[in-house]
């Protein structure tokens, strides 16, 4: 029988050592074509193949998150895998009673009564700290703050105390969140989120004597390893959103970090993305879905309503030979589209978030078409701008007025209010621009279901656009329905309106590139 040996290199790589025969068969399992790689330049410029391999013949390593797949490979070829002690997985120390018990009394109330962690939550920190290495798959407002909390909290009495806990984020606005959270959970209790923690942004000081460090990734990627050394767990939130090679980076420098926890509320359904994650930390574990939660009536419930915009045939038969960027050229500029999008956000009652792509082109005219629909109104309502150049005080600015407020409204770019950002009053969100990122739309959705005093239902209006032509679809309508897919796959229920738009064509356009 053949025989595949297996040794620890460091944290993030084990040595596998086999004939070259399994040696080139396992690379060729580890192997996986990359969604969209034949658009990007450096497949067009062919130097590269569009393929990614997470297992090297030639040096035997592989990232170590993936030790179960490598006995999968081994068992269904009947191989032998002789796995080195230094592999052991750890043993089962904690179960759930244990670990609310200990979740309980890190957070005492003003009263003296515990706080009571829902069962997913106990779940998901007595996978994490039982199998030291995983990715908790868990959605948008299933609570995994407290979760990171109680683990940090748990490490840091178990490792030594020269030993530090990093915790990775995508955006400052999660380091500032992450932080206020952990204030907030030890409030009534002797531990001091600012004496514990220390928070890394933009120019702030990379050293530190304070045990655990919170910092986006953008922060300290290119840092040397000897800033890695003092490390002995990481934990990474919205770790979807990290760039593969910088975040690959950063783990690869932690070769002496042994606990590795990531979370996520969304991977983006391809298998690559999966192992790419679970390689670096550990396998995948879910937690709970965003059904399950509503239906435990711990999140709102969601109505979503996919407006299709019906464009006239002349409109549709030019716009239809499009290229896709010169269709969505059309859209941003299309002042009917746009005129729809700020009488709906004006017309939706309840604190409401408008979500768009680019900034210039069409978010910053969208804010001046809606807050000049909305002031009209009675109410005078409050519309706010939030995109890359906002600054993070004004953006936790925004965000805590709108969480007192009960019918403002948001015009935000997906990448600073798609992910991470906590507005339990939000009733509606409008998806202004047109996205086929399983990702995106995912947790953009999470935005909303946060329950709140009088918040009943939240809705999501997604706004479609057809343009087809005979049998030809435009881009962007192939978009909402794998849109569509997203939903039926999670098991939201939609209502799909049909509603005509007006329009003649206002400017001369290109055909299909």
């Amino acid at each position: 029988m053949s025989v595949i040996e297996v040794r620890s290199m460091n944290s993030a790589y084990l040595r596998v050592l086999a004939e070259n025969g399994i040696a080139y068969e396992l690379q060729d399992y580890f192997t996986f074509e990359v969604p969209g790689a034949k658009y990007t330049p450096a497949y067009k410029r062919r130097v590269w193949d569009g393929k990614i391999r997470l297992f090297n013949a030639y040096s035997g390593l592989l990232p170590a998150g993936l030790m179960d797949y490598l006995a999968t490979f081994a068992k269904d070829r009947n191989y032998e895998l002789r796995v080195d002690s230094s592999v052991a997985q750890p043993e089962i120390k904690f179960d759930c009673d244990k670990v609310k018990g200990f979740i309980q009394s890190l957070k005492p109330t003003a009263n003296g009564t515990p706080l009571e962690p829902h069962d997913h939550q106990v779940d998901a920190v007595c996978h994490a700290l039982n199998q030291s290495r995983c990715v908790l798959l868990s959605p948008t407002a299933s609570g995994k703050s407290l979760a990171i909390y109680s683990m940090v909290r748990y490490y840091q009495n178990a490792i030594a105390p020269n030993k530090k806990i990093l915790i990775i984020v995508p955006t400052i606005s999660l380091v500032a969140q992450l932080y206020s959270d952990f204030k907030d959970y030890s409030s009534t209790v002797d531990w001091d989120a600012d004496r514990n923690c220390h928070r890394i942004v933009g120019g702030e000081a990379k050293l530190t004597t304070k045990q655990i460090v919170i910092s986006t990734w953008q922060s300290i990627y290119k840092l040397p390893r000897a800033w890695f050394d003092n490390f002995e767990v990481v934990i990474g939130d919205e770790a979807h959103l990290f760039k593969a090679q910088s975040l690959n980076t950063i783990m690869n420098k932690l070769i002496d970090c042994p606990y590795r926890i990531a979370l996520t509320g969304t991977l983006d359904g391809s298998k690559i993305h999966k192992l790419a994650i679970e390689g670096l930390f550990g396998p995948v574990h879910r937690v709970i879905t965003t059904k399950e939660l509503m239906e435990r009536n711990l999140l709102t419930n969601l109505r979503i309503e996919c407006l299709m915009l019906r464009y006239p045939p002349e409109v549709r038969k030019t716009v239809c030979g499009l290229d896709y960027h010169s269709e969505i050229e059309w859209l941003v500029n299309c002042e009917k589209r746009n005129e729809f999008i700020a009488f709906l956000a004006s017309a939706a009652r309840g604190n409401t978030l408008v979500l768009f792509n680019y900034v210039e082109k069409h978010g910053k005219p969208l804010y001046e078409l809606i807050k000049k629909t909305a002031i009209t109104e009675i109410e005078n309502r409050k519309v706010f701008f939030v995109a890359g150049e906002t600054e993070l005080e004004q953006r936790e600015g925004i965000r805590s007025i709108v969480e007192k407020e009960d019918n403002a409204i948001i015009v935000a770019s997906y990448g600073t209010f798609s992910t991470g950002i906590n507005i339990r009053s939000l009733k509606n969100v409008i998806f202004a621009s047109p996205s086929k990122s399983r990702i995106r739309i995912l947790q953009s959705i999470g935005r909303q279901l946060r329950k709140c005093e009088g918040k009943h239902i939240a809705k999501l209006y997604d706004i479609a656009d057809d343009l087809h032509h005979g049998e030809n679809l435009n881009y962007t309508l192939q978009h909402f329905l794998k849109r569509v897919k997203i939903y039926e796959s999670e098991q939201f229920r939609y209502k799909l309106v049909k509603l005509p738009i007006d329009l003649r064509i206002s400017r001369p356009m290109e055909g299909r590139a």
